[in-house]
């Protein structure tokens, strides 16, 4: 602890910040992320989602995996950080987590692992629900079914509908989750 209000002294006069909490949680935050950057080295199949570090240092990471998360994929994180930190010098409460069925998809790498599935797009312009057909590191390409009048007479038939949506046009997607 006095090595953090050493440091905390000399941050003070360079950056203003003032609560020796802040300083243990960037510090905390980064060693974290190192060894999370050194077990998905490793383990080229899993992916970081999100890492959340709290002032009071309860650290949540969120993972995802090309062909999904198993228990043991959890399990792996989570020693590969807490076998590394010393629970002596830190205080802290570890949660690794796999990204959940209902949150939206943040990582282009999730796009490709849900290819065949329903997706729900919304754009700034639109919203499209579709089976995603295609995803690489530019785009998307759902397709769907779609109710249309007919160009002579009565009636609608339907039409199968098609379109690309770059990355940065989509405000939020999830998987349609259907029972």
């Amino acid at each position: 602890m006095l090595y953090i209000c050493s440091v905390e002294k000399e941050m003070k006069v360079k950056e203003g910040i003032k609560n020796p909490l802040f300083l243990y949680k960037k510090m905390l935050e980064k060693r974290v992320q190192e060894l999370l950057n050194e077990a998905l080295e490793n383990r080229s199949d899993l992916f970081l989602i999100s890492l959340t570090v709290t002032s009071d240092a309860v650290i949540k990471v969120i993972i995802d995996g090309d062909k999904g998360v198993k228990v043991e994929d959890c399990i792996y994180v989570s020693r590969a950080i807490e076998h590394e930190l010393d629970r002596e010098e830190q205080d802290f409460s570890l949660e690794v987590m796999s990204a959940g069925a209902s949150e939206p998809l943040s990582n282009i790498r999730q796009y490709s692992k849900n290819i065949g599935r329903t997706l729900e797009v919304k754009t700034e312009t639109s919203k499209i629900e579709g089976e995603l057909i295609n995803a690489d590191d530019k785009e998307i390409i759902l397709q769907w079914k779609a109710r249309e009048p007919k160009p002579v007479g009565k009636g609608k038939r339907v039409v199968q509908k098609t379109e690309n949506i770059a990355y940065n046009t989509i405000k939020e997607a999830r998987v349609v989750i259907k029972f």
